[in-house]
């Protein structure tokens, strides 16, 4: 077994009786990390009452098949081990914290008798998480649905902040009533997906909880975990449950939703994977998360599952929908007030450029603009958003969350060129601003796609739009700076074909090149030539304005000494070559 943090450590499987094992196994568990080991064994190296809330999502022993752990076991054996780590976990737990627990049908009673009876907790709530994404069986009713238990130490005292999870109520959704509590209500103990895709069943306005399982065309989904839960399901949770720096316990990592939840919402963390190759792919995703990133799908009701692309929908005869009826809004003030309504429904801390860019985002504030009644469209409802910040609408907001990548200077040289190339591709082609692409949710697909054909790997969107941005509002102040430059710097004479250069004879320094077909030419500038040649023209994946590979030519300039800052350079060159390619506020104008 072995540890998993920001780097692995060495593995301690051959060597578990030497000291190093027992002094490892011998010491308290640290907080923010993964332990690859088992759950009975690590929760007996935390302190006794240290954490404030536990999630749980054992194995149901159904049969499922887990890579390193059987899933059929006797009945009274799977009850003995489900008390032995029940008991591991309730040591754990604070007199004042909490314990929510989710098992299927088999053994939900069981589990919720041994819990209260025998373990001595109070249980406040029994959920039922309902999906119409349920296992389809042949000869009895289809599995649609999940049991989950909020159990408590303390039968009254303990967290429950109620202001975290309020829901709009019928009253205020649907009458109109004055005399509604403007904060809403609690959202009842039933869960569910889409139940307006069932005639007959709940309607939105019911305000049950509802949040679609991870399916396998969702963009939530991890791929390598087939029981993975929604990040909003536990986000309520673990607001409504904890605090800012409170700590969290999940004994059964599975897909690493908890711990990354978590993560996001500015809770300690500690957790326990059995198998090796989950714990790695749960590391990967905790690597990749960040404190105050949005929680992936839809909180909101309406919005809750992502809907299924128009190809890959079957023909069926079509049912009136079930609509919250809201209304109209009109005049220009009453839209401006639904687009400010929308956005801090869903700005997450975010300011309006990351809720713009960002699609996941962007997603829930454009399903908010359907669900208030705006008129228009997508691109409307962004644009708008764009033109009141503008207008110095949102000014006085709290501070918002930075954006930020790992290694972001690293990351922005290394995409740079291709947002800067997709840039001038759409106003050329298209006549389209990179802020009338953003504001298109279809257009700015295709801005990813175009940049995606120039890089090996695959950045998020997120990245290439907020890069983009970065270009953009870096323009103003190089077109500025490079107008105070006297003299040109030479071209470089020689010319190469860019997909046969050597590359271990291109220098590993900053310099400018040139990039020249079909009479365009684009100048870029980069921190390590080398680096940038082996992205740009180590693949044959790039697509420099749909022009012939035989049809590229290409020139560069090492600058080991710059007087000035490579984009100054960057900027004569443009001013004397006029390239169509670059974006056209770097030139500076003869």
């Amino acid at each position: 077994m072995y540890f998993l943090c920001n780097y692995y450590l060495p593995s301690l499987r051959n060597i578990s009786n030497s000291k190093s094992l027992r002094f490892v196994l011998g010491h308290i568990l640290k907080l923010d990390l993964l332990y690859n080991m088992d759950c009975v064994a690590g929760m007996s190296r935390i302190p006794e009452a240290s954490i404030d809330l536990a999630f749980a999502d054992p194995p149901f022993n159904i049969g499922y098949k887990y890579d390193v752990y059987e899933d059929r076991r006797a009945a009274d054996e799977y009850l003995a081990w489900t008390k032995k780590w029940g008991e591991a976990l309730i040591r754990t737990i604070k007199p004042t914290g909490t314990f929510w627990l989710a098992i299927g049908d088999d053994f939900a009673a069981e589990l919720k008798l041994v819990f209260q009876r025998e373990l001595g907790l109070f249980c406040r709530s029994w959920i039922v998480w309902y999906y119409t994404f349920g296992v389809n069986c042949s000869k009895k009713f289809s599995r649609s649905h999940t049991h989950l238990f909020h159990f408590v130490k303390d039968a009254r005292n303990f967290t429950f902040n109620t202001d975290t999870i309020r829901v709009p109520s019928a009253r205020q959704l649907v009458y109109n009533d004055s005399r509604a509590a403007s904060k809403g209500r609690l959202p009842d103990d039933t869960w569910i997906l889409r139940p307006q895709d069932t005639k007959g069943s709940f309607t939105p306005e019911e305000d049950v909880w509802y949040f679609p399982r991870v399916c396998g065309t969702f963009k939530e989904r991890a791929g390598w975990h087939g029981c993975q839960m929604p990040e909003q399901l536990l986000g309520r949770i673990i607001k409504a449950c904890s605090n800012h720096g409170d700590t969290i316990l999940d004994p059964f990592g599975g897909s690493g939703t908890t711990l990354a939840v978590a993560k996001k919402l500015g809770r300690r963390y500690i957790g326990f994977e059995l198998s090796q190759n989950y714990a790695k792919q749960i590391q990967v995703r905790l690597n990749a998360t960040r404190l105050g990133d949005p929680l992936s799908g839809a909180d909101e009701p309406k919005v809750s599952a992502p809907s299924t692309a128009a190809r890959k929908r079957k023909k069926m005869v079509s049912q009136p929908a079930l609509i919250v009826p809201v209304k109209k809004r009109s005049s220009a003030s009453e839209v401006n007030r639904g687009i400010a309504e929308a956005f801090f429904a869903t700005l997450n801390g975010f300011p309006v450029d990351r809720v713009i860019a960002d699609p996941d985002l962007n997603e829930q504030f454009t399903d908010m603009c359907i669900r208030l009644g705006l008129p228009g469209k997508a691109f409307d409802w962004n644009q708008r958003l764009m033109n009141l910040r503008k207008a110095g609408y949102f000014k006085g907001l709290p501070r918002s969350l930075r954006t930020a990548f790992p290694l972001e200077q690293k990351a922005f040289d290394r995409y740079k060129f291709a947002c800067e190339i997709a840039i001038q591709q759409f106003e050329h082609e298209f006549e389209a601003t990179l802020d009338r692409v953003l504001c298109d949710p279809c257009m700015a697909s295709e801005f990813d796609r175009y940049v995606l054909t120039m890089v090996p790997d695959e950045p998020s969107s997120l990245k290439i739009r907020w890069f983009a941005l970065r270009i953009r509002k870096a323009a103003k102040y190089i077109s500025k700076t490079s107008a105070k430059l006297n003299s040109i710097i030479p071209m470089a004479r020689n010319h190469e074909a860019p997909f046969g250069i050597i590359l271990s004879k291109v220098p590993a320094e900053p310099g400018l090149y040139w990039l020249s077909g079909d009479e365009r030419l684009y100048v870029g500038e980069t921190e390590n030539l080398r680096e940038r040649f082996e992205i740009q023209f180590g693949h044959r994946k790039f697509d420099f304005w749909r022009t012939p590979l035989d049809r590229l030519q290409l020139a560069f300039r090492s600058v080991t000494a710059p007087v000035v800052p490579l984009t100054k350079h960057q900027s004569c060159w443009i001013s004397k070559w006029k390239p169509i390619g670059n974006y056209e506020k770097l030139a500076m104008q003869p």
